[in-house]
């Protein structure tokens, strides 16, 4: 069996997130000190360097602000999906976040345009806001 290059190893940390996740959830990061929201999950604030965090959930919803379409990739399974679009969205509370985007013709995409999260084996991606299919 080859290895898997799209599945989460989670630690004892990160495990909540990918529970929740798993469960259909996106949660972030809240800093008890400066309350700047996060992302990716990390024991640390990176704005002031804090321990004093909580999970919180995200509301789901995002802006794409860059993107590519990858047309070649060799590693499982992602060979199968090309082409694909690798993006970084602007999640709505405030922080950035790598992700693929699904169920959008690669001509209709546009820096600004209004996503909404899904997930595919536990793993969170963004389609248009308002498409409605499953990724």
């Amino acid at each position: 069996m080859s290895a898997r290059y799209d599945l989460p190893e989670a630690d004892a940390f990160t495990r909540t997130y990918w529970d929740a996740a798993a469960q259909g959830r996106l949660l972030l990061r809240r800093c008890g000190a400066c309350a700047r929201v996060h992302h990716y999950p990390r024991e640390f604030c990176p704005h002031c360097w804090s321990e004093d965090g909580a999970w919180e959930p995200a509301s789901g919803r995002a802006a794409l602000y860059t993107w590519s379409v990858v047309h070649r990739n060799d590693l499982p399974p992602f060979s199968g999906r090309t082409p694909y679009v690798a993006a970084v969205v602007d999640l709505a509370e405030g922080p950035r976040m790598m992700t693929e985007i699904v169920d959008c013709p690669h001509e209709e995409l546009r820096a600004g345009m209004e996503l909404e999260i899904a997930f595919r084996n536990g793993t969170p991606i963004f389609r248009p806001r308002g498409n409605g299919t499953t990724a």
